[in-house]
């Protein structure tokens, strides 16, 4: 692993780091925003959730893009887009304004989130893969939990808005980092052969300390039309695959979004202060960003397969014995940092493993449509409690179901065929 290698996977976590900020930000100003235009209880939930539903478009309308122009290229376009939304919100004068500009912030920060992930993947070596996209995610996790404290410090003394800019300088900064340190991907040079890329290509691998090309490889027999990518990450030899990964990504980011959204509601209703509640959240993303790491460093000794099948079924047995903890209040901290250290694991596996299921061409698409399918999970889950809870169910009842979700997806990732199932 070269310097050049670790750079660019530093500049892949600055802006998960930022993402992270820009994603959640709208929950730390979400009181004031909502006492300004006094917004009601839905209003505020809207604002709230369509951040994640212009994640999910972007993940599943821009990344596959990035196949085509270039993960550095689509990035580089999506931070634009991201810090437009932001410091657009931070001059929006009602709640449809600001709705409309998170949503862009959202396509933004969804398609940086695929390619990202996919570049560090690229850069890093076989045995720090695992790593390399864990940081990644803990980055995201990171800047969630950063961004309580920015907010705190700012809020107070400049308004909501402040927060606003503050984010929307923080990633259009990172445009400069962007151009100067992270380099295009590996195998998007040779996939597309585009004028100039063997020169780029020697450009790069000099750089990681590798012996230059003196001609492109022979690349592997495609068909005169290739089909779109979306129906080829769905050809015979992928579907299973596929199908088994957005099963994943599916569950297991329902679960992260059920945990987040609901805890600390359904804690301060069983008696806990609201100062608890938000502690409880505080060491759920804490637990997020050791988990990802462990996660990582594990997978450069054991099978990361094996790894996230035991993460998945942790995390189920941590969320049916949560209920009856919340009586002990040491105990049911401590499960917090677990439940976040593993579900958090959970999600960042599953980007390595989506990493490892998909061809050079298609990687790109593969990734973001399971981040896309992760998305609509993360929207349906706290959409369906809410009903259960509703219709009768105790909090016990809600996340036993939620463990089985996990469970199944824990099976699914089992049933995975790697690698040698997988095209090249």
């Amino acid at each position: 692993m070269s310097r050049m290698q670790w750079s660019a996977i530093v500049v892949c976590v600055l802006l998960n780091v930022l993402d992270g900020f820009d994603i959640l930000v709208m929950s730390y100003t979400s009181a004031a925003v909502s006492d300004e235009w006094s917004l009601s209880s839905s209003q505020l939930g809207l604002l709230l959730s369509v951040g994640l539903v212009g994640m999910a478009l972007g993940s599943l309308l821009l990344a596959p893009m990035a196949d085509c122009i270039g993960r550095r290229t689509l990035i580089l376009a999506c931070l634009v887009v991201a810090s437009a939304g932001m410091l657009g919100a931070a001059l929006s004068q009602d709640a449809v304004q600001l709705g409309l500009l998170r949503m862009l912030t959202g396509i933004g920060v969804g398609g940086i989130l695929a390619s990202s992930n996919v570049i560090a993947a690229e850069y890093a070596n076989g045995r720090w893969r695992g790593l390399a996209v864990s940081l990644n995610v803990a980055g995201y996790a990171v800047g969630a939990t950063a961004g309580g404290v920015i907010t705190m410090a700012l809020q107070s003394s400049s308004g909501w808005r402040a927060v606003f800019v503050f984010g929307g300088v923080g990633t259009a900064l990172l445009i400069g980092a962007v151009l100067y340190r992270l380099p295009e991907s590996l195998d998007f040079l040779l996939t597309k052969r585009s004028p100039g890329a063997l020169e780029r290509l020697n450009g790069l691998l000099v750089a990681m300390k590798q012996p230059a090309l003196e001609s492109m490889p022979d690349r592997p027999d495609t068909p005169a039309e290739p089909a779109p990518r979306i129906r080829r990450i769905l050809t015979p030899r992928l579907r299973r695959n596929t199908l088994l990964t957005w099963a994943g990504f599916f569950t297991a980011m329902s679960a992260f979004y059920f945990v987040t959204s609901w805890t600390p509601k359904l804690l301060v209703e069983a008696g806990l202060s609201a100062a608890q509640g938000i502690a409880w959240g505080v060491l759920l993303n804490l637990g997020g960003v050791f988990g990802t790491l462990v996660l990582g460093l594990l997978a450069t000794r054991f099978a990361l397969q094996h790894l996230l099948v035991g993460y998945t079924l942790t995390t189920a047995a941590l969320l049916a014995l949560f209920v009856p903890a919340v009586s002990v209040y040491g105990l049911l901290l401590a499960l917090g940092a677990l439940i976040g250290l593993f579900v958090n694991g959970s999600v960042a596996g599953l980007y390595t493993l989506a990493l490892s299921v998909y061809p050079s061409a298609v990687r790109a698409t593969g990734v973001g449509w399971g981040v896309g399918m992760g998305r609509i999970g993360s929207l349906v889950s706290p959409l369906v409690a809410g009903g259960l809870l509703d219709s009768g169910w105790d909090p016990g009842r809600l996340y036993l179901a939620a463990a089985v979700v996990v469970t199944a997806g824990g099976l699914a990732v089992h049933a995975v065929r790697l690698p040698s199932c997988v095209p090249r």
